[in-house]
């Protein structure tokens, strides 16, 4: 797939302001300091479209960027560790799980995980939430130009045994790279295919309100 363009559409917290789910959408999201927006930007060679921080938890809203004009990247916020109230931090689960269980036109969700660590709970967790939703998602392990390839794919098989645990069958995994742009056609090929297949789905329109 050849990116020609990507540009910022909106941010928000309610699914109903979203932009209509006419285009095939694929949602971003993993634990703070994963490396999504580097990753959003390294996917679309466009530096600063998704905004990095060196502080955990920045992203607080449904970030909707358009690519070719033709699907969207969703940059969701990440789960885990966020400088945020408990009040505050129930909200962002609530309408980030209302975003992935209600939105008609989300294709994939883009787990990411930082391909450094042991498996954690925490991932699992949400893989599992993902599967007793039945929501489809793929497992994108980043930041893999940070150590050996080694010690990489021993990284990616432990969490791929630990997922077992809980799935008959491991979700499909890509290896990035923001630096190196390892992964980078896979994953966009990825994409690609599904983008191919896309029907609009059947929606209410009066549920949607976008934003002026």
């Amino acid at each position: 797939m050849n990116i020609k363009t990507a540009d910022f559409v909106c941010s928000n917290t309610q699914v109903s302001r979203l932009p209509l789910p006419l285009k095939p959408e694929f949602a971003f999201i993993g634990r703070s300091n994963v490396g999504k927006s580097s990753l959003i930007n390294m996917l679309t060679q466009k530096k600063g479209l998704a905004k990095t921080s060196q502080t955990p938890g920045k992203t607080q809203l449904i970030n909707h960027f358009l690519v070719n004009e033709q699907w969207y990247i969703v940059d969701l916020p990440g789960y885990g560790y966020a400088r945020i109230s408990k009040n505050k931090k129930e909200d962002w689960n609530k309408f980030i799980r209302n975003y992935l269980d209600k939105r008609e036109s989300l294709q994939c969700v883009m787990v990411l995980i930082d391909s450094r660590l042991e498996p954690q709970k925490i991932d699992l967790e949400f893989c599992n939430w993902l599967g007793e939703k039945g929501l489809p998602f793929v497992l994108v392990f980043t930041k893999a130009d940070k150590q050996s390839s080694i010690k990489t794919d021993q990284n990616v098989a432990k969490f791929r045994r630990a997922i077992m645990s809980t799935f008959e069958e491991a979700p499909q995994h890509f290896v990035t790279s923001s630096e190196t742009l390892y992964g980078r056609d896979e994953v966009l090929e990825f994409i690609d295919g599904i983008n191919r297949n896309f029907e609009v789905p059947v929606f209410n329109e009066e549920y949607y309100k976008p934003a002026k």
